[in-house]
C-alpha cells in the first residue's frame, strides 16, 4: 500500500464530466489498495479562496484582491502536508499553470523522495486557447515559459496520446478509463424502421464539430432523404456555438438554412435517470468531429468510452487506437465537410451487435487498470 496525494488546482462540480473522471481515477487508485488524499481548491461559505485536503482547510487565501495571486504562488501547505504525512506518490492534473512556484513545489517532492507525475488531459493544448479572453491567453504564455522546467521535476508525464516525450520528459501512455459501476448499459430495443435518433453529449465547444453533423442532416434532406432523423444534443451550449463564428457554422444558423429546426433537439444539461432515458431512446451517438480545429489528431476521449460503456454505436473523426478497429464505430474524415448521413444510415441499419457486446469490448479500460499502469510505470520501470 502507498500513500498517494491526488493534486488538482480547482474544485469539484457535482455534474462536471471532469470532476467525475477525477473521482473515478481516485476510486481506481483506492481499489488498488492505496491510501489516497485529495488536494483541491475551492471557496468556503464566506467566499474565501481555500486549499483543502480531504475536506480540511490547509490554506486560506482570503478574499482580497491578492487572493488569486496567492493561490497561484503559495504551495507551502501542500509541500508540508506531503512531507509530514510521508506521501509516496503525487498524481497531479495539469491546469495550464506552470510557474516558478509550482516548480519549487515539485522540487520539494523530489528532494524528499516523493515520486510524482503530471497528467496532461489534452495534448497539444495551445490551440484550445485561440479566441479565449485575454486572461486565459496570458496564463498560457506563462505556462509556455515554465512547463519544460516543471516537467523535469516529475518522474513522468501521463498522457492519453502515444507521445513518447512531452516537454522533454518521458511519458506514461494510458487510455481514458471508465467506471463501469457508474455508467449503465442502455436498454436495448428493436430497431425502428423509418427513424433514427442520434445523441451527442458534451459541454459543447467548436472542436466537438456538432455543426458538421447538423450540416449533414440538412444536406440529407436537401437531397430527398426519407428517413426520420433527430439529433439530441445534451449539455451546455454557449451562444457562440449557435451562430456562425470564425471557428464553425452555428447550429441555429444551419438549422434555419435547411429548415430542420424541429430535428435538432436541445436538452440542456441532463444527469442520472434523465440522461439514461434519453440514451435509451437513442440509436446512435456522435463523438468529436472536429478535433483537427484544435490541432489534435490523436486523442482518447472520455466520451468515446462512455458511449461504448452505454452500449451505443458512434461516430468520431480523430484517431483513437482503442476504438479505430471496433465494428460498431464509423470514422468521419477529419475535415470541414458535412457528415455523409446516408453513409451513417447504411452503417447503422446493417450493424449486428448488441449493447452488451459493445460494453464488454472495453472491459480492459477500467480506471483501476489504467491507474495501475501509471503506478507500475513510475515504480517498476
Amino acid at each position: 500500500m502507498m500513500r498517494i496525494l491526488f493534486l488538482i488546482y480547482h474544485g469539484f462540480s457535482e455534474h462536471s464530466g471532469i470532476s467525475k473522471k477525477i473521482k473515478y481515477q481516485i476510486k481506481g487508485l483506492r481499489d488498488l489498495g492505496n491510501e489516497v488524499y485529495v488536494c483541491y481548491y475551492d471557496y468556503d461559505k464566506d467566499g474565501n479562496k481555500v486549499r483543502y485536503i480531504d475536506g480540511k482547510v490547509v490554506k486560506n487565501y482570503g478574499h482580497s484582491l491578492l487572493s488569486p495571486i496567492r493561490q497561484r504562488t503559495d504551495f507551502v501547505a501542500i509541500a508540508d502536508f506531503a512531507v509530514h504525512h510521508h506521501i509516496d506518490f503525487v498524481y497531479a492534473r495539469h491546469y495550464t499553470n506552470a510557474n516558478p512556484f509550482i516548480i519549487n513545489l515539485f522540487k520539494t517532492f523530489r528532494k524528499n523522495g516523493i515520486k510524482s507525475v503530471i497528467e496532461i488531459p489534452t495534448y497539444p493544448y495551445d490551440k484550445e486557447y485561440d479566441g479565449l479572453p485575454l486572461k486565459y491567453r496570458l496564463e498560457l504564455i506563462v505556462d509556455k515559459m515554465f512547463r519544460q522546467r516543471l516537467a523535469q521535476q516529475t518522474n513522468r508525464i501521463v498522457t492519453f496520446t502515444d507521445e513518447l516525450s512531452i516537454f522533454g520528459q518521458k511519458t506514461c501512455c494510458i487510455s481514458n478509463g471508465i467506471d463501469f459501476d457508474s455508467v449503465p448499459v442502455r436498454t436495448s430495443h428493436p430497431r425502428k424502421e423509418h427513424r433514427i435518433d442520434f445523441i451527442g453529449v458534451a459541454e459543447v465547444h467548436y472542436w466537438h464539430g456538432f455543426d458538421r453533423f447538423i450540416h449533414g442532416i440538412g444536406e440529407y434532406y436537401k437531397d430527398g432523404g426519407a428517413m426520420e432523423l433527430f439529433f439530441h444534443i445534451v449539455g451546455g451550449i454557449a451562444n457562440r456555438e449557435m451562430h456562425d463564428s470564425k471557428f464553425a457554422r452555428g447550429f441555429q444558423d444551419l438549422a434555419d438554412e435547411y429548415h430542420i429546426q424541429d430535428r435538432i433537439i436541445y436538452h440542456g444539461q441532463l444527469f442520472g435517470k434523465e440522461l439514461d432515458e434519453v440514451f435509451n431512446q437513442c440509436d446512435f451517438a456522435v463523438g468529436s468531429l472536429a478535433r483537427h480545429r484544435s490541432n489534435i489528431e490523436k486523442i482518447k476521449t472520455l466520451k468515446n468510452r462512455e458511449y461504448a460503456a452505454r452500449g451505443i454505436p458512434f461516430i468520431y473523426s480523430e484517431t483513437d487506437e482503442d476504438f479505430d478497429n471496433k465494428p460498431y464505430i464509423i470514422k468521419a474524415p477529419a475535415d470541414e465537410s458535412a457528415i455523409h448521413i446516408e453513409e451513417v444510415i447504411r452503417f447503422y441499419t446493417t450493424l449486428d451487435v448488441t449493447s452488451q457486446e459493445i460494453r464488454e469490448s472495453i472491459s480492459d479500460l477500467s480506471w483501476k487498470k489504467q491507474m495501475e499502469k501509471v503506478i507500475n510505470h513510475v515504480f517498476n520501470s
